[in-house]
């Protein structure tokens, strides 16, 4: 018996198992895809909450400008270290 014999005995033993099983790893591949997706979104939403706590463009300090965003925490302005900060003071 040669191995191209043993291929085709084979073959024609896991021919009935084939589909179901490329079925299952296209329903595996689709739900990773989907469960990958949900991640990202989840995780987006999650950023954009935190970074909608930081105070800087509703303050008195906040200048608005590229090179000078806070006239007392320039360093901090505009990042999440400025969601606590002390100096915040409300425009008004």
């Amino acid at each position: 018996m040669t191995i191209w014999e043993v291929l085709v005995l084979i073959i024609k033993a896991i021919q009935p198992f084939i589909v179901p099983i490329c079925c299952g790893c296209a329903w595996l591949l689709m739900s990773l895809v989907v469960w990958d997706v949900w991640m990202g979104v989840r995780a987006t939403v999650e950023r954009a909450k935190q970074m909608h706590q930081i105070p800087c463009a509703n303050c008195q300090f906040f200048t608005n400008d590229h090179r000078l965003k806070c006239t007392v925490h320039p360093h901090i302005a505009n990042s999440e270290q400025a969601i606590d900060c002390r100096d915040y003071q409300e425009i008004g």
